[in-house]
């Protein structure tokens, strides 16, 4: 039988170890009345300043780490969007209360929001003779909502009716029975003649880590559904303004904050970044550019913004984390924010240098949104929602592993010219490894990405060493130990990661560092 590299190292490894603790164990005999002092100087005189921004985390939408993750939305494909834009359409994971002798369940095209304009059709055929609980439809989520006793949901959505309404909002175990916290919506068939928006806040009586949410009536007619969303009021920086003692003025104030969840949130804070990389990425890239991360679909309410469907990591998402509460998670967790964007190339197809403007001025346009006057275009549209400062916005990367396509110098330099030119002071990073070879276009940064076996990655602990201390730095904001040496984590991948990581400290003044957060 055979063994490969990387098995002979294991085993001379574990061979080496043996062989000292046997050495030690005699050498603990014949010296065992010695005595030996060890001493350390850990004082921060002795020691070699690491740069502030060393260390940072880079955020991408892959294995739903905002949407069912850190963004606090309990709902899954709230818009009805995710089947597609034709109707009917899969409304999945959404499902139906009632078979079709009680309920017809549909999509249909009449939202009242001109980007998202599917919307959900209940026609509900029994009056006396429906169940008890009624019928409608139910969201579990993404993986069951986890509904906590005690704890406050809004919930909102957008309704229409054929006639008077009666619905009932509910939060119920995850096959309907148990009633966590529920409230009937009533109403004139002239209150919801048109799209009206309703919303109301549950307090759950229970606690139930496998949830769903659910809308049921038990009034004939036809009810439409748009843009559901539940999202627990104790969200990252929510308050309540209580009476004041002397002169009662105030009144509560049922904010949600900025939308991420406290548990995760503080998980992140705690780990103390100094600056996040977002939105990706290949979530940037897409595989097709017609599925690309778009920040402008991002931004403004969220009961209009269409979602997209990421084709690289396969799934859907309503986009409610975008653009502007990327920017306001940096500036909550007090971390520069490193905003990637799309250069006019995916995984599949790549713009023409020659058309690539339009992408470059949607860069710019993101830019006036982080950073612009509030009186600006986007530095108003930003302001309105809620932010007339600018964001503290310093550095971009344009593009994310693009480097070897076949537009990307090209495109890059049209960004880097433009960019340099509104706004002197950002940071541009390029895809391009400057750290063997010099780069052949300007940069501030470059970005260096490694993925590899142990060996290797132990190998790249004096990647630096040699690197030029003048010129652009390395932004090294990927790196890990993959293949069989990682499996579901091991202690041959954690210390070659390790190594690599000594290899970065000892050449801090050359790059600035971040680590995963998936």
């Amino acid at each position: 039988m055979g063994f490969s590299k990387d098995s002979c190292c294991v085993f001379m490894l574990q061979l080496f170890i043996v062989v000292c603790l046997i050495v030690q164990s005699f050498d603990v005999k014949v010296h065992a009345d010695l005595n030996a002092t060890l001493t350390v100087n850990a004082s921060l005189a002795s020691g070699r300043r690491i740069p502030d921004t060393l260390f940072g985390i880079f955020f991408e939408e892959i294995n739903h780490a905002g949407a069912g993750g850190l963004w606090a939305e309990l709902v899954s494909n709230r818009g009805f969007e995710a089947g597609g834009p034709n109707t009917p359409s899969n409304i999945d994971p959404w499902s139906i209360i009632g078979n079709e002798t009680y309920i017809n369940v549909e999509t249909d095209r009449t939202s009242i929001f001109e980007r998202n304009k599917v919307a959900l059709r209940l026609e509900v055929l029994c009056d006396s003779t429906c169940p008890a609980d009624g019928v409608g439809v139910y969201n579990p989520g993404f993986w069951g909502m986890n509904i906590e006793q005690g704890k406050k949901y809004k919930v909102v959505f957008y309704a229409r009716s054929s006639g008077a309404l009666n619905l009932t909002v509910s939060l119920t175990g995850s096959n309907g029975v148990g009633n966590l916290a529920s409230t009937v919506i009533t109403g004139s068939a002239s209150d919801f003649s048109n799209w009206t928006k309703v919303e109301t806040v549950l307090e759950a009586k229970a606690t139930n880590g496998n949830s769903r949410l659910q809308l049921t009536t038990t009034t004939k007619g036809v009810v439409w559904l748009d843009q559901v969303s539940a999202m627990p009021l104790d969200t990252y920086k929510y308050c309540i303004v209580l009476p004041h003692p002397i002169n009662k003025i105030f009144i509560l104030d049922f904010a949600q904050g900025h939308g991420f969840r406290n548990d995760l949130f503080q998980m992140v804070a705690d780990m103390k970044p100094s600056f996040i990389r977002f939105p990706g990425g290949c979530f940037v890239e897409g595989d097709y550019l017609r599925n690309a991360f778009r920040w402008k679909a991002s931004v403004g309410p969220w009961e209009e913004r269409p979602g997209h469907f990421g084709d690289v990591w396969k799934y859907w998402t309503d986009d409610g984390l975008g653009y502007y509460e990327f920017l306001q998670l940096s500036e909550d967790l007090g971390a520069l924010p490193i905003w990637v964007f799309n250069n006019g190339v995916s995984h599949n197809d790549e713009v023409d240098t020659s058309s690539v403007l339009p992408f470059v001025q949607e860069a710019l346009d993101g830019l006036e949104f982080a950073r612009g006057d509030p009186t600006s275009k986007w530095g108003s549209l930003r302001a309105a929602m809620g932010h007339p400062e600018p964001f503290n916005l310093k550095y971009v990367a344009v593009g994310n592993e693009d480097c070897g396509k076949k537009n990307y110098r090209g495109n890059y330099l049209r960004f880097y010219s433009a960019i340099r030119h509104a706004y002197p002071d950002i940071q541009i990073i390029s895809n391009c490894d400057g750290s063997s070879t010099p780069l052949d276009h300007p940069a501030d940064l470059y970005d260096y990405h490694i993925y590899t076996n142990a060996n290797d990655m132990f190998s790249k602990a004096t990647a630096f060493n040699r690197v030029t201390r003048s010129g652009p730095k390395a932004f090294v904001s990927e790196y890990a130990v993959t293949g069989n040496d990682a499996g579901q984590g091991s202690l041959l991948a954690a210390l070659a990661e390790a190594a690599f990581l000594i290899g970065i400290e000892k050449n801090r003044f050359t790059e600035i560092f971040y680590r995963f957060f998936y």
